[in-house]
């Protein structure tokens, strides 16, 4: 069933200034990028029943069959030092979090972008984010119908919160506001708006046995999480005792055999 933009809109938070429902797009993200680049102002949404050529970190595809996800692109322009720009993928994250966990969904974040759901812990939902000058574009990749194509490290809020796509796109933006909101009132800072905090307590990176594929490197960083930084940035202590920040990554708990 197509989603009914016209029922989300009524309900969403005022820096939610348009949202655009489209059948079918290559990347909803790579549509506001082009946007950002033509000027258009902050607190545009693009949701697509459809992406073929969606993508998430490391350039890797993401697909869900129409219908069955959220896949939606944010345009912000944050009025804030580009140096606290990197919290931006993690506020998005900590407000998708925040609205699953109040649609009674066991959720728990994944550094840097994944938030996963379950005892298991499958991951229910990816985030990119792009700049573009001084805009900052923000995807949002979320399961929400369960079907025969999911991973099998992937599952869907749908199994744990029977509501509809409307409802979870309009919980979920307006908990993103709400962070971002409150970040912008602090000037970017992370720390003294909450989120710094609220992500800690919401992420189960730290304290794992990791191992972390950095940009550009080939050979991959072993260690224990051990904390966030006031940045976002993750926290290794490597196997001979010297502590890595790290600023971007794939990263990979660890589990025992």
């Amino acid at each position: 069933m197509t989603l009914d933009a016209q029922v989300v809109r009524r309900s969403l938070a005022p820096m939610w200034r348009e949202v655009q429902a489209v059948d079918q797009t290559g990347s909803t993200n790579d549509d506001l990028l082009a946007e950002a680049r033509a000027g258009a102002e902050s607190g545009l949404v693009r949701v697509a029943e459809l992406q073929t050529a969606g993508r998430g970190r490391l350039d890797r595809t993401w697909e869900a069959p129409a219908g069955t996800a959220l896949t939606f692109s944010m345009l912000l322009r944050p009025p804030v030092p580009t140096a606290t720009w990197g919290w931006l993928p993690l506020l998005v994250g900590l407000g998708v979090h925040d609205a699953l966990v109040a649609g009674g969904v066991d959720a728990v974040l994944k550094w840097p972008n994944d938030v996963q759901i379950g005892p298991d812990r499958r991951k229910a939902a990816g985030i990119l984010a792009q700049a573009a000058g001084d805009a900052v574009v923000v995807g949002v990749g979320l399961n929400v119908v369960p079907h025969d194509g999911l991973p099998e490290t992937g599952a869907a809020i749908g199994e744990q919160w029977a509501a509809s796509r409307e409802d979870v796109l309009i919980g979920v933006l307006n908990a993103i506001a709400q962070r971002y909101t409150d970040w912008l009132d602090q000037y970017g800072d992370a720390d003294r708006s909450g989120a710094l905090a609220a992500y800690r307590l919401a992420c189960v990176t730290a304290g794992q046995q990791v191992r972390v594929t950095l940009p550009g490197e080939s050979d991959a960083l072993l260690g224990v999480a051990l904390d966030l930084d006031d940045q976002g940035r993750l926290v290794v202590r490597r196997d001979d005792g010297e502590q890595v920040i790290v600023g971007a990554g794939d990263v990979v708990h660890v589990r025992p055999a």
